[in-house]
Parts: structure tokens; sequence; C-alpha cells
């Protein structure tokens, strides 16, 4: 039996803002997709009735598949491909598989032998990584770093320490009610002359990209609570 194919469906990183970030492809697809595989069901839904394609939302099908999904679970929602009916995948904000738990279906995916159709659209972690002016050649993301604070401090220094010796951009983030406290951790345990990227509710319209040494940021009195932000270090800029 043919299999249908899965899409990696971006959603968008701030409110109001799907006009300006989610392409007629995208819009396309999902008028013609009736499955979707999501982190929230609640956000997926006013997503797509956001996009006013004319759908009617209590005829579309969602699965919740989260960080807590096993693969039995996994197989079960993913069993319309098997029958030849095409599948969306929505993360929570920006583009599906990274950071976010969609990766695994896409690897089932491909063990099953359905075709994976990656979606263009935005993702906090390259939008910052373009905007840091850090090295794209080499970089690495690293999700959430620890929530204790003693371990924490152990992981700012070791991501610094990787980047200077070896120029490879850091990039990570924080739950936004915590964005505060690793700030300050930031500018407080990297050298001074480490150079910093704060890059906060991107796309939207109060989007702040900014990078400054980590002493030239504790001048900046900056609240970032409860804001979308994503973190990038770098051992310092080399213009050639």
């Amino acid at each position: 039996m043919k299999r249908g194919k899965l899409y990696l469906i971006p959603t968008v990183l701030a409110e109001d803002t799907a006009d300006k970030v989610i392409s007629e492809e995208i819009r396309e697809i999902i008028s013609h997709t009736k499955h979707y595989l999501v982190e929230n069901v609640r956000t997926a839904r006013r997503f797509i009735s956001s996009l006013k394609l004319g759908l009617n939302i209590e005829e579309l099908h969602f699965e919740v598949m989260d960080k807590k999904t096993r693969r039995a679970e996994l197989e079960r929602i993913t069993q319309p491909l098997m029958e030849g009916v095409d599948m969306g995948i929505m993360s929570e904000a920006g583009c599906p598989g990274i950071a976010d738990p969609g990766a695994a279906a896409v690897a089932l995916a491909h063990e099953k032998g359905v075709q994976v159709v990656p979606l263009s659209g935005p993702s906090s972690m390259f939008l910052a990584l373009m905007g840091s002016g850090f090295n794209g050649q080499s970089f690495a993301f690293h999700g959430y770093l620890p929530i204790d604070k003693k371990m924490r401090v152990q992981a700012i220094k070791a991501l610094e320490s990787e980047a200077i010796q070896q120029n490879r951009t850091q990039i990570f983030m924080e739950t936004p009610f915590r964005n505060n406290q690793l700030f300050q951790d930031l500018i407080t345990h990297l050298h001074p002359e480490t150079l910093l990227c704060i890059a906060k509710n991107l796309t939207g319209k109060d989007e702040l990209i900014q990078t400054k040494s980590a002493k030239d940021w504790k001048n900046n009195k900056l609240d970032l609570h409860k804001i979308p932000v994503v973190f990038v270090i770098s051992g310092g800029l080399k213009i050639y």
C-alpha cells in the first residue's frame, strides 16, 4: 500500500506574525491535511484557525506527541501514514524536529519508508545564530541548561571554554520565567570579554537581537522575564 507523506510544518514564534512568516506553500499543505501530530492541541488548533483558510477545525484529527510519547504509542498515532494518509507535525513554536519531540516521528517515518517533507519557516535557533555575528560554520545547540545553579554555572563555563578553544558558537535557551536568572549567571560567570548575543521575541514587534561582551551587558538593565529568548555565546568576533 502506498504510504502517506509526513509534512514538517513550521508555526509562528510570536503572535500575529503568520502573515509575514508563513508561506503560501505551508498554507496550501495545511488546507489539504486532516491529521496532525502536535505538542499541544489547543496551540495547534489556534494556529490553524489564525490562518483563516476556511477549514472546519472540528473535522481535523490531532494526536499529542511530546517527550513522554513512547514507540508503541507513536506507531499507533502514525498509523494513518501506513494507510496512505498524509500527516503534519507541528511544534509548539517554530520548526518541528529542532529542539522538538517531532524528531522521533521523523525517525520512525524513515524506518517505515514514509516520505518526509520539511517545510521552510521560522526557527528561533537559526535566526539567533544568523543575527549574532558569530561563527556559522561550527556551532552547537544545547537546549536547556541545568536548573540547579551550581550545575548551570559549570555548564556555562564548559560552553564558554569550548567556544573559545574551538571557535564554536554555543546556542541555548531557558524556560521564559527563568530567563533573568540565567542572564544574571551569564554576565556574572562569563569572562568579561566573552561575547553574548541576546535574541528575544524573534519575529515579534519588540524583537531584539544584540551582541555585547559580558562586561558591557552588566551595564544594561534587560528584563527578559516571560519572554522567549535564545542565548548565544562566542569566543570572539573574527572579521577578515
